[in-house]
């Protein structure tokens, strides 16, 4: 037996100097002819992107209080107090929440309390909720028990349309006095 012999080069050695052969090969995992594909990252290269139907709410507990704007592509759960302004994707007002601000999301669904403008595609006030403010929306429901104050338009983009009668009270704040 040589020392170098190829057939023992990856054979365990048994105490002694003698060579212990290996037995069975593991078994292995059949190769899927699937091609495996890494999840799509952000542009920054960070998280994950959330696919289509599946995604988790950020959350704003109700023991919080945000004072400030939130932005986010994503969906947004609201259960504490906001004084601000807020964009998503999908916005949940929680029964004790209360949003003050304006509010632009894809789809709205209010159960607590808005003091604001709301602008959404869909836009659904559940029993028990309450808004004082106007409603620009594509598609409105208000169940029974929804308490609302306030006007509300139908438009086909309410996410892009600007708000009319603000930038006509800048126009007219803006205008300099005559006479004497």
């Amino acid at each position: 037996m040589s020392i170098f012999s190829k057939s023992q080069i990856n054979e365990p050695i048994e105490p002694g100097g003698g060579v212990k052969p290996l037995g069975k090969p593991a078994q292995t995992q059949p190769v899927s002819s699937q091609p495996q594909v890494a999840p799509k990252r952000d542009a920054s290269g960070g998280s994950p992107m959330r696919s289509a139907g599946i995604s988790t709410p950020s959350i704003i507990a109700s023991d919080l209080r945000v004072i400030g704007n939130l932005v986010t592509e994503g969906d947004l759960q609201i259960e504490g107090k906001v004084d601000g302004d807020i964009r998503a994707h999908l916005l949940t007002i929680g029964k004790g929440a209360e949003v003050r601000g304006e509010i632009r999301a894809d789809d709205v669904v209010v159960n607590g309390t808005v003091i604001g403008c709301l602008r959404g595609t869909k836009v659904r006030l559940a029993e028990g909720a309450k808004v004082d403010g106007d409603i620009i929306h594509a598609s409105v429901a208000i169940e029974a028990g929804a308490d609302f104050e306030g006007s509300v338009r139908r438009s086909d983009n309410p996410l892009q349309e600007n708000d009319k009668s603000s930038a006509l009270t800048a126009k007219v704040t803006e205008l300099p006095k005559t006479g004497g």
